[in-house]
């Protein structure tokens, strides 16, 4: 039997395995991000603080709220890594205890300020009109409004409260994802995929959750890790004025407070948990840069 010439056998079938996998936006961004070194190292900081402060608290021997007044304020040694403060309590533990509520506060009233300021935003950059007009004039009429002076009213009004902290704070902190979202959706609304989603009779709350909040969350996100940061050190400034987590209680603002009272006597009072609050904001600002470049589409076109 005569075999074909080597030329006329056809090229075999190329399979679903031979194909190119193709790119999405998000891989895309990954491979951006880790290519940011500064953005890994705070990603990796941040991850690191988390869980040293979550878990390491149940490894040592000391807590946070016991106290040796024989000791008093001591220098970090071998007992007390971290020294201990004017009541005898140990440094080390009260800053990792510590950092479980600062990186609270900034996580939960980032989540409440992440769910008002998007649903607002969103539906007022869907319906258009006289509804936007009139809810972002609210808005405008409460960034006219002190802030801080907001968030000092609520506690003294219903108390000082740990869980009513997280919401006083995620209260105030809205506005500026609110008119993001807004302005994402107002690009988003004569798009294509929304006028086929009228055409399939898709009714307008769908077309908001399903369709168009997932289209703008990478801004989203970028902004979210910048506004935890911001949330931290809200926190830290109503610690100052004595409205944050009180006794025994402690957050990194709490603790650079009693350091800076004490800072000119016992210096390490306030320069660890210091280093720690600033060392934190400076890799979510870090982490958030880089999420803003890695997801800038226009970067992606490059």
């Amino acid at each position: 039997m005569v075999s074909p010439p080597v030329d006329k056998i056809p090229a075999p079938v190329p399979t679903v395995a031979d194909l190119e996998e193709g790119s999405s936006l998000w891989r895309d961004a990954w491979h951006r991000l880790q290519k940011n070194h500064l953005s890994v190292f705070g990603g990796v900081v941040i991850i690191v603080l988390s869980f040293v402060c979550l878990f390491v608290p149940f490894l040592i021997t000391n807590t946070f709220q016991e106290q040796n007044l024989e000791l008093g304020a001591t220098s970090p040694s071998l007992q007390h890594w971290l020294g201990t403060d004017t009541l005898g309590r140990d440094m080390f533990a009260r800053v990792l205890y510590g950092g479980r509520i600062s990186l609270a506060v900034g996580l939960s009233a980032t989540l409440v300020s992440l769910t008002i300021g998007v649903v607002y935003g969103a539906v007022a950059g869907f319906f258009g009109g006289k509804t936007d007009a009139v809810m972002m004039r609210l808005v405008d009429i409460m960034y006219a409004l002190p802030f801080t002076i907001f968030v000092i009213l609520l506690m003294v009004f219903f108390g000082r409260n740990i869980i009513l902290l997280f919401v006083a704070i995620g209260a105030v902190e809205w506005l500026t994802m609110a008119r993001i979202v807004r302005g994402q959706i107002l690009s988003l609304r004569k798009q294509e995929f929304i006028e086929a989603a009228y055409a399939l009779g898709l009714g307008k709350r769908r077309i908001i959750f399903r369709h168009m909040i997932p289209n703008v969350m990478g801004p989203v996100i970028v902004y979210t890790t910048l506004t935890i940061p911001a949330v931290m050190l809200l926190e830290a400034f109503l610690s100052f004025l004595g409205l944050g987590v009180q006794p025994p209680m402690s957050s990194w603002g709490s603790l650079i407070k009693e350091g800076a009272d004490k800072m000119e006597e016992f210096p390490w009072l306030l320069v660890f948990p210091g280093t720690v609050f600033a060392l934190t904001l400076f890799s979510l600002n870090f982490l958030g840069d880089g999420l803003r470049d890695a997801l800038d589409v226009r970067a992606s076109k490059d």
